[in-house]
């Protein structure tokens, strides 16, 4: 795998340190393991689902955590049955920790276990002063505004004029 260095970008980018800060953490984010599988799924026009086959944990053996935009989720088996003689072992119960970079504005809301499927439901919601709004063109209106505020500031300046 190829290393980049970002270094000499930090000298010439001004406020974009989050920005190479996130490339930089996305880098080192484990996906060359490739465990547990996962899909990624847009549901919406701002609604996305991930699931991650998890086959053989349990609830109780599952932990979800959303730190700074890192959706972080862990597997460990809480106890080995010893008891069970195995000739052939080919379900994987082995821990995992599975990380996703969340964009800005993401939330989780809501995670479903069924039938070995871990579904996380995320949305993203934009603040209102962040969406693009339109801006209404005056035609005329602020101009003759303007026109009607400096007349009788003109007609007061002449008048005091003459009177001196």
């Amino acid at each position: 795998m190829r290393t980049i260095d970002l270094t000499p970008l930090y000298r010439t980018i001004v406020g974009f340190d989050r920005m190479a800060h996130l490339i930089e953490s996305g880098s080192r984010l484990d996906t060359a393991t490739g465990w547990p599988p996962y899909n990624i799924e847009q549901t919406g026009d701002d609604a996305y689902q991930i699931e991650l086959a998890v086959a053989g944990f349990g609830p109780d053996d599952l932990s979800i955590e959303l730190k700074e935009g890192l959706l972080t989720i862990t597997g460990k088996k809480l106890g080995s049955d010893e008891s069970r003689n195995f000739l052939h072992r080919g379900i994987a119960e082995r821990g995992f920790e599975r990380r996703f970079q969340l964009a800005d504005h993401v939330r989780v809301t809501g995670a479903n276990l069924e039938h070995g499927m871990l579904s996380l439901e995320l949305v993203r919601e934009v603040p209102e002063a962040l969406k693009p709004r339109k801006i209404a063109i005056q035609v005329g209106a602020a101009n003759s505004s303007a026109g009607a505020n400096d007349s009788p500031l003109i007609e007061a300046k002449s008048k005091a004029g003459r009177a001196a």
